[in-house]
């Protein structure tokens, strides 16, 4: 009787069989859909970590450049950027409580980056150096050579304006403040020689430069403060305690 029980029970192994792979096949697939939703969990972690990680580094850059100025700074965030095409300028999150005054400098980690012109009680509004209504007297850090650099509504280019040709600049100079007219500190950087060209009848050479600051990334910048001014807010926030 052993071959009839045997084939009589086939159909009904068959079913169970085919009922264990169906059910092992829905396991796997829902093993293989939770382990896409933890595979992307861990993408988008990953993801942030790195811009952590980016926004740190950013960060030391910007402290260690802090610690190797000789002015006062404080660190503001940038929180607006104006978008009129024609405008170059930006919105920080430090105002006039903070101590922050029309013409103050800003920078970031690898150099100037514009100043203040208008400020309200927590904001401040700052015109960049690239902006075509700016211009900052420079001197080549090589042969100390002083010029003008004039913005040109982008932010990847100076205009070095009124260059002689005879004037002893170079593919590669660092351009720094010079400090005249008051406007900005001596030897912070501006920029750096990207393009000089001589033309032949004309008393002027065609010199552009690359802006040292990283003015359409930058997230986190300085504000300089002078010994005064610094001593001038103190004394103001010591005198608004008093009252």
């Amino acid at each position: 009787m052993t071959p009839v029980v045997v084939v009589a029970d086939l159909p009904s192994r068959g079913i169970e069989g085919i009922d264990q792979i169906f059910s092992t096949r829905e396991s796997l697939q829902e093993e293989v859909s939770r382990l896409r939703q933890d595979l992307l969990l861990l993408q988008v972690k990953t993801e942030k970590m790195a811009a952590l990680t980016a926004e740190n580094n950013r960060l030391r850059d910007l402290l260690g450049s802090a610690a190797k100025l000789q002015d006062n700074v404080v660190v503001a965030e940038l929180v607006g950027v104006d978008p009129d095409p024609e405008k170059q300028e930006v919105i920080i999150d430090k105002g006039s409580s903070d101590g922050v005054f029309i013409g103050q400098p800003l920078l970031d980690a690898q150099g100037l980056m514009g100043q203040v012109i208008t400020t309200s009680r927590f904001n401040s509004r700052v015109l960049l150096i690239s902006d075509p209504s700016h211009s900052v007297p420079v001197q080549v850090a090589r042969s100390n050579l002083r010029l003008v650099a004039q913005g040109t509504g982008v932010n990847h280019r100076l205009d070095l304006i009124y260059v002689q040709n005879t004037a002893d600049v170079r593919t590669g100079d660092l351009l720094i403040s010079s400090g005249l007219g008051g406007k900005f500190p001596v030897g912070y950087p501006v920029g750096v020689v990207n393009k000089v060209q001589h033309k032949p009848g004309q008393p002027f050479a065609e010199v552009t430069a690359i802006p040292s600051a990283l003015l359409d990334r930058s997230r986190h910048v300085l504000l300089v403060f002078t010994e005064d001014r610094l001593t001038n807010h103190q004394d103001t926030l010591r005198n608004g305690n008093g009252g």
